[in-house]
C-alpha cells in the first residue's frame, strides 16, 4: 500500500539529499573499471565493501573519510594505477535523468534542498554544477564535521543544527533502505526512492513515503 504524502511540519522544511546512487548513476563506473581491464560487476562489490567498511569503522568508534576507505578497498583488487582511474571516474558522474525535474519540483515548492553525503561535499557539488543544478542546493554537507558514517545518528542531527531545523522539520531522500532507517531513528521524516522496485527490508523502521523515481516522490512532498 502506497503511504499517504507527508506535509512537513513549520516554515522551514527541509530535504536532505543522500547523493551516491540517490543523485548520481554510478553504474557509469563500470566503464572506469573496464578502462583499467577490470570486469565492470566489480563495481558492486567495490561498493558495497567501502560501505561495510565505512560503517564498521563507525561501529567501533573510529573514522576515516570515504576516499581513503574507497581506495583501500580497491587496492585488494586492483593496482595502484588502476586504483586512481577508478576514483577519477567520481569527477564524470551524472545525475539519474528523473533529477532535474525531482529537484526542480521541490524548490518550487519552497523546500530547501540539502546533500548529505558519506563522501566529501566536493562530490555533489561537482555532480550538481556539471548538470545545471547547483542553483537549486542551499547547503552541501557531508560527514566529516562529525566523524561518523550514516545512519550514525550524528550526521542527520548535524545537518539539523546546521539548518537551523528540528528533525521533524527535515526529510532525508536516499535510495537506501539502511540510510531511511537511521534517518527515522535520528527523529527526521525519510522518503525512500525504490528505482529497483524491491521490497522495503522488515528489520529496518518504515519510510514516510516510497515512489519510483524522483519526480513522484517530489510530487508527494510538494503535495
Amino acid at each position: 500500500m502506497t503511504p499517504p504524502a507527508v506535509r512537513l511540519p513549520g516554515v522551514q522544511r527541509v530535504a536532505l539529499l543522500d547523493v551516491n546512487e540517490t543523485l548520481s548513476d554510478m553504474t557509469v563506473l563500470r566503464a572506469a573499471f573496464e578502462r583499467v581491464g577490470a570486469r565492470p560487476e566489480l563495481l558492486d562489490t567495490w561498493f558495497a565493501a567501502t560501505l561495510r567498511d565505512g560503517m564498521a569503522l563507525t561501529a567501533s568508534g573510529t573514522y576515516a573519510d570515504f576516499a581513503g576507505v574507497a581506495r583501500g578497498v580497491l587496492r585488494t583488487l586492483l593496482d595502484d594505477e588502476a586504483v586512481d582511474g577508478v576514483l577519477a571516474g567520481f569527477q564524470e558522474l551524472p545525475v539519474h535523468a528523473d533529477v532535474e525535474p525531482g529537484l526542480r519540483r521541490l524548490h518550487e515548492a519552497g523546500v530547501r534542498l540539502v546533500t548529505l553525503t558519506n563522501g566529501s561535499s566536493a562530490i555533489p557539488k561537482g555532480l550538481l554544477e556539471r548538470a545545471g543544478l547547483s542553483d537549486l542546493i542551499e547547503r552541501y554537507l557531508d560527514v566529516g564535521a562529525v566523524g561518523h558514517w550514516k545512519p550514525h545518528p550524528a550526521p542527520y542531527r548535524y545537518a539539523c543544527e546546521e539548518l537551523g531545523v528540528s528533525p521533524d522539520e527535515a526529510v532525508l531522500i536516499a535510495v537506501h533502505p539502511w540510510d531511511i532507517h537511521g534517518a527515522k531513528r535520528a527523529g527526521l521524516r525519510a522518503a525512500w526512492l525504490d528505482r529497483a522496485g524491491t521490497p522495503y527490508p522488515d528489520v529496518f523502521e518504515a519510510p514516510d513515503l516510497t515512489a519510483t523515481d524522483l519526480t513522484a516522490l517530489a510530487a508527494k512532498l510538494a503535495a
